[in-house]
């Protein structure tokens, strides 16, 4: 059934097309052809698109088609994925810190009050987007971190556990074993090269985080993103995830955008609000989010420096279309997860570059 079209949106749409033609030529943006996921309204997406991740989406899509809000649609997709044992890239079982500990970052931006919490180096809690939920909505600050943001957890009755698993310990264990010649873990000399021959390849450094968006019957949008941060970090690194404006941002006129991978480029460019704000100037989401990674690889090429930071990211906007895009080159399409009244979707959007 057609989508009925709100008169003032449309016109604000159509005439933001040519404000966002000429923004992308004085900064030199490529127009693309993707014209990205089109959905319809309530919706809601994940960066993941594995089981969990649509576990999760369907999970969030029973309480948006009975009317339920946004914002407690992402913060139920975001506990789904949170407390799965499998996922190394947030919650329970998420990847540790060199010192083997597990550090969770994580926000929530609610499009409706224009409001905000995040939390930062979060041990013992396996829903770190609730306890952010609880910085915006019970406190009136935006980020808490480390003890503190413990403390204010406990003292709304969470319980604090030991959230590494068998699978997290043994690559943390694994990495320290193996991340020096010149230290003490590890095998005996004589038996390191036998030892050796038994890792399973996985890479040094491992990048993970979950974004949820939604848009619902009402039109109000909300995002959470929540993260373990990246693998074998040094104690106290906090990355993008619980910045807001980096790895999250919401305009309840505009819609939702989210980030993963490299968490110090995203705070250096402030991703998130930079593709809420291409999508204010008339792109589809799917064209904010290759914007934002044109954006940074021509950062550094004015550098003269031909590097291009590991990154993924998703957008959705108030109508209930979104896309993605990456800058991984050897991993194929990125992928994600939509739910809305037409069904569950796995997207696939732009390799950057390709």
């Amino acid at each position: 059934m057609p989508r009925a079209i709100n008169r003032r949106l449309f016109l604000g749409r159509t005439a933001g097309v040519g404000v966002g033609a000429l923004f992308a030529r004085a900064v030199g943006l490529e127009a693309r052809s993707n014209p990205g996921g089109i959905g319809r309204v309530p919706i809601l997406v994940t960066s993941h698109s594995n089981q969990t991740g649509q576990r999760a989406a369907e999970q969030a899509w029973e309480l948006l088609s009975a009317g339920g809000s946004a914002l407690d649609a992402v913060e139920l997709a975001a506990n789904v994925i949170e407390v799965d044992p499998e996922d190394t890239s947030v919650g329970y079982g998420g990847l540790p810190n060199e010192n083997g500990v597990v550090q969770l970052d994580a926000s929530v931006m609610d499009g409706a009050t224009y409001n905000a919490g995040a939390v930062a180096s979060l041990e013992g809690i396996k829903n770190p987007s609730s306890v952010a939920r609880l910085v915006m909505e019970r406190t009136d600050h935006v980020l808490m971190v480390g003890p503190g943001a413990l403390a204010l957890a406990k003292s709304f009755g969470f319980e604090e556990e030991d959230l590494m698993t068998e699978r997290s310990r043994a690559r943390w264990l694994e990495w320290r074993e193996n991340r020096s010649e010149s230290d003490d873990w590890g095998p005996p000399d004589h038996l390191k090269d036998r030892a050796e021959a038994r890792i399973g390849g996985e890479p040094a450094f491992h990048y993970g985080t979950v974004n949820v968006l939604a848009v619902d019957a009402s039109g109000d949008v909300a995002g959470i993103t929540t993260t373990s941060g990246l693998s074998w970090k040094i104690d106290g690194r906090v990355g993008d995830s619980p910045i807001i404006g980096a790895g999250l941002y919401v305009d309840n006129d505009v819609g939702a955008a989210g980030a993963t991978g490299r968490g110090e480029d995203v705070i250096k460019s402030c991703a998130s609000y930079f593709m809420v704000e291409r999508m204010r100037a008339g792109r589809t989401p799917q064209q904010a989010c290759e914007d934002a990674l044109e954006m940074i690889r021509r950062r550094y090429e004015r550098l003269n420096l031909d590097f291009m930071p590991g990154e993924k990211f998703v957008a959705l906007n108030r109508d209930g279309d979104y896309g993605c895009a990456w800058s991984y080159e050897s991993r194929g399409l990125p992928q994600m997860t939509a739910r809305d009244s037409g069904g569950l979707t796995v997207y696939e959007g732009v390799q950057f570059g390709a």
